[in-house]
């Protein structure tokens, strides 16, 4: 089987004409024409990603965030790129693409949470995020809950009502702060929340949780790897949790 089977088919799930015009997605690094000798799905592509997937024969690696994404002016030995190319290694990023859509990011994030009441909000740039309804909650119960499962620091702002409707945007989403108090929902659960808007929200009597990047996106990989199982059931497939990135 070709990369471009495996490509064409995440295209149908998640079409690239949806992904930001920031972005950068699609196959990245290879061929269409590289026979698959297996696939490693991640978030990120790091150096220790590469290795692993040299170390397990796989020659597709596909992520989440784009392994490249600003320009390059340089392919250095030792470097990421450098290592993929030389390895004979095409990756296949679907980032904003992925996020948004059906079975995206988004979903998978809302799956792992117990958040099933759920609503596809357009935000007022245009994404489409997620609404949830949940049982009344106090703030610090749902931090603590969002800790528990997902295994990193959370950062929050207390306010005074229990939390029945959030608004969800995993990775990084303090901007949609408004669109949360637009959709009469008390709480925004994202990442990356700047210190401003932390203060803005406090003065709006909104919760903002922000549960790491990392955190929040890496609930994409063993749904990803599940359904490409499923439709590339003679390929290997190994789902790979990795970030040097660490809370303590």
């Amino acid at each position: 089987m070709k990369v471009k089977s495996v490509y064409d088919y995440l295209c149908e799930k998640f079409p690239l004409d949806t992904a930001l015009d920031f972005d950068n997605v699609g196959l990245l690094v290879g061929s269409h024409d590289f026979e698959v000798s297996g696939i490693v799905v991640t978030l990120d592509c790091e150096i220790d990603t590469v290795r692993f997937a040299v170390k397990n024969g796989c020659n597709l690696i596909i992520t989440h965030h784009p392994v490249i994404f600003n320009g390059i002016k340089n392919v250095l030995a030792g470097s990421v790129v450098y290592e993929l190319i030389k390895n004979g290694i095409s990756v296949i990023s679907m980032h904003t693409n992925m996020d948004f859509a059906t079975g995206g990011v988004n979903d998978a994030f809302c799956k792992i949470m117990g958040f099933n009441d759920i609503e596809i909000i357009t935000a007022s740039d245009g994404v489409q995020l997620r609404k949830c309804k949940i049982s009344p909650t106090a703030p610090q119960m749902l931090a603590t809950k969002l800790k528990a499962v997902l295994g990193d620091v959370v950062r929050y702002t207390e306010c005074s009502s229990l939390i029945e409707s959030l608004l969800i945007c995993t990775g990084s989403g303090g901007n949609y702060l408004n669109d949360t108090i637009l959709n009469q929902c008390q709480a925004l659960i994202t990442a990356d929340v700047k210190h401003n808007i932390f203060i803005d929200s406090i003065n709006q009597g909104i919760c903002v949780f922000d549960a790491g990047h990392f955190a929040t996106e890496d609930v994409i990989v063993k749904p990803l790897s599940e359904m490409l199982m499923k439709k590339f059931y003679s390929l290997k497939l190994l789902p790979y949790h990795s970030s040097k990135i660490k809370s303590y």
